[in-house]
């Protein structure tokens, strides 16, 4: 599978990057510059840049060749046939020889001092997993912060997570995590096929790591709505998520086997499958019901016996719902809060012509009535 690797070295960097590649030509030079630009001569020397071709369709591969190119520190690997996001981040950790590593994606990129700001951190404290901050940069421009990133404040010193157990809830990807390279080891954990690979991944390493460093300092640009990205794709391989989980809590029970973190985990991931299934950017409609069917399944086969922590308010309704396999309800809860989404922002502006005043009361009474079921 893999054909090459170009610019060998036998140094050992403190931070290695495993930068997978594929379909990304008009975003990879900004990505490569992001890391290895303006740094000084001692911040350049502690890191290197592994660059995995993964077997690319575009003038990527080329691009990694010419920018490899009298850079001691940069390493591209070719694979002979494309494996997919997380596969391809295996073969550059295989290849990988610092201490530390960060999975960084093609698409997205590092704002200046961030590799400085990551580097000073990682000697400081000598953690097992760093959680980073993160921003959501739309094509517009329109920055957008994380939903999770007000969990990561106040956090000045290495921490476990039974001392802040909230980092659970950072957003789930690999991206926002500098591991130590032996901690994988130890964990014996590697990334699994298909999409939503990062589910059973992230959380192992939280749950498994005795220093946990929180950088609470924006140190990762993540690039949203890109076309053939994962999350802007409609696409029947959304139903990977139901593996990955599957992979989770078997290595949970296995490892790590607390009813607490199994009953959050459990509502992290009916959340989870909830944001996929309402999402029409990545489900068709026609297979939202089967979708929503195999959530109703899990919630049967991983609710935990003492319950778990519902969240309020309609996301909790809609957790009551999947429980019930209730999906007409569902799907009426979610058309009408659409809709009063909708009606809130034309309050600002002049209502239309021939505009149904009755319409909020419908919407408001279809509320009413589906709270009544929970």
């Amino acid at each position: 599978m893999v054909s090459g690797v170009v610019t060998e070295s036998t140094r050992t960097p403190l931070l290695s990057f495993v930068v997978p590649v594929y379909g990304v030509e008009a975003y990879l030079y900004q990505c490569l510059e992001s890391i290895l630009g303006g740094l000084t001569g001692d911040d350049s020397d502690a890191i290197e840049l592994v660059a995995v071709d993964d077997a690319s369709p575009d003038r990527c591969g080329e691009m990694l060749e010419s920018y490899a190119a009298g850079r001691p520190n940069v390493r591209v690997v070719r694979l002979t046939r494309n494996v997919g996001l997380g596969l391809a981040r295996n073969a550059g950790l295989e290849q990988a020889r610092g201490r530390y590593v960060w999975f960084v994606d093609s698409d997205d990129w590092l704002p200046p001092g961030a590799v400085t700001t990551v580097l000073a951190r990682l000697r400081r404290d000598e953690p097992d997993v760093l959680l980073l901050d993160h921003l959501r940069v739309h094509e517009n421009g329109r920055l957008e912060v994380d939903a999770s990133s007000h969990l990561l404040r106040g956090v000045p010193d290495p921490v476990t997570l039974d001392e802040r157990p909230e980092l659970l809830r950072v957003q789930h990807t690999a991206w926002n995590k500098v591991v130590r390279r032996d901690f994988l080891d130890e964990l014996d954990l590697r990334f699994h096929p298909g999409w939503y690979e990062d589910i059973p991944f992230s959380h192992p390493l939280l749950i498994g790591a005795e220093r946990i460093s929180v950088l609470d300092q924006v140190c990762y640009r993540y690039r949203q709505g890109r076309l053939g990205a994962i999350t802007s794709t409609r696409s029947g391989r959304h139903f990977d998520a139901f593996a990955q989980y599957e992979r989770l809590f078997e290595w949970v029970d296995t490892h790590h086997p607390d009813p607490e973190l199994r009953a959050t985990l459990f509502t992290l991931m009916i959340s989870h499958y909830l944001v996929v299934v309402g999402n029409d950017d990545r489900l068709h409609p026609h297979l939202r019901r089967a979708f929503f069917r195999r959530v109703a399944e899990h919630y049967r086969r991983f609710l935990p016996p003492e319950g778990y922590p519902q969240p309020d308010g309609v996301p909790g309704l809609k957790h009551r719902l999947v429980g019930r396999n209730s999906y007409l309800a569902y799907v009426a809860l979610r058309r009408a809060h659409r809709m009063a989404g909708r009606l809130r922002g034309q309050r600002a502006a002049p209502a239309p012509a021939g505009a149904d005043p009755a319409a909020g009361r419908e919407v408001a009474e279809q509320s009413t009535a589906l709270a009544g079921q929970g």
